[in-house]
């Protein structure tokens, strides 16, 4: 049941990064979930090392789409989003 949380999860904040970084029309469904998984684990890492703590369901959810902007922010310099 948690990994289906987590894809659920992780394709919301995909696609909200990929909403607000205008990269939407280029991910799917798949890219979404990834894209907000892993960034999410970007985003909580980063946190981490700033000494930042996301406290709170809010602060949870803005650490997780800032991080999947983060991560589309980097594919996007590698060329793999335009």
């Amino acid at each position: 049941m948690n990994w289906i949380v987590t894809i659920v999860i992780g394709g919301i904040v995909g696609w909200v990064a990929s909403k607000l970084m205008k990269t939407d029309a280029q991910m799917g469904l798949l890219a979404n979930i990834v894209v907000g998984i892993v960034g999410a684990s970007v985003g909580f890492w980063l946190a981490g090392m700033l000494g930042l703590l996301a406290a709170g369901p809010i602060a949870a959810w803005i650490v997780a789409i800032a991080g999947a902007m983060v991560l589309i922010f980097l594919l996007k310099a590698i060329g793999i989003f335009k």
